[in-house]
């Protein structure tokens, strides 16, 4: 038997998910923009930046109206508290893939410094955990929100391991400053999404648990 705010929350997701498919898309885009040397991603880039921006503050809004005329309880509140907190990182994540594309626009005015292998491995691993960041929170599975927090250290081990050659790259040889510098910013990006992906993890959890385990805390009892 259907609830009368049901379909409310039914709308909700679907606009998290229509949120999450631009962010994974710009991600995409933008890394293609580097790899291909094509400047003319960066305006597909920014179209789907302003859908974001515009789909964030139509969550937030309804959201807001949700809690106020429905007054929801336990799961429903954790469910539509979670959303607010996961569109606000879905919109950082536009953020930085719009970091990544200004990042890579300026890259094409020079010679490739190196073969790009490791910048897009990590891209693929990012974007990965976007995706099944926002399927745990769609299908409630706290155990797929476990494993996009576990996935953060590799991310986090890759851009360690650009930084590392790329700096060895300007101690050895200055002229390629601007260029590692620029890639070394993208990589910072590409890690910061991961993090967000993480943090909507972590919402997740808290969403279908009632466990939160942000700043190790995830010996505390769920909540009700």
């Amino acid at each position: 038997m259907e609830r009368p705010f049901d379909e409310e929350l039914k709308l909700l997701r679907e606009k998290i998910l229509e949120m999450a498919s631009y962010a994974e898309e710009s991600i995409a885009l933008a890394i293609k923009c580097l790899m291909e040397r094509r400047e003319e991603y960066a305006a597909e880039v920014m179209q789907r930046e302003e859908k974001i921006n515009g789909l964030e503050i139509e969550i937030d809004d309804l959201c807001m109206k949700t809690l106020a005329l429905r007054q929801p309880m336990a799961t429903d509140l954790r469910f539509i508290t979670s959303a607010m907190k996961i569109s606000s990182d879905l919109e950082r994540i536009g953020d930085q893939a719009v970091n990544i594309i200004e990042n890579s626009v300026e890259l094409l005015k020079y010679p490739l410094l190196k073969p790009l292998i490791d910048i897009p491995r990590m891209s693929g691993l990012a974007q990965n955990m976007v995706r099944d960041a926002i399927n745990a929170f769609v299908v409630g599975d706290d155990q797929l929100a476990r494993s996009v927090c576990k996935g953060d250290d590799q991310v986090d081990q890759l851009n360690d391991q650009i930084f590392r050659e790329l700096l060895t790259y300007m101690i050895q040889d200055g002229s390629t400053i601007t260029r590692a510098v620029g890639l070394i910013l993208i990589g910072r990006h590409l890690e910061r999404i991961a993090d967000h992906a993480t943090n909507i993890g972590e919402d997740v959890i808290y969403m279908v648990k009632g466990q939160i385990i942000k700043h190790h805390c995830d010996d505390r009892p769920p909540k009700i």
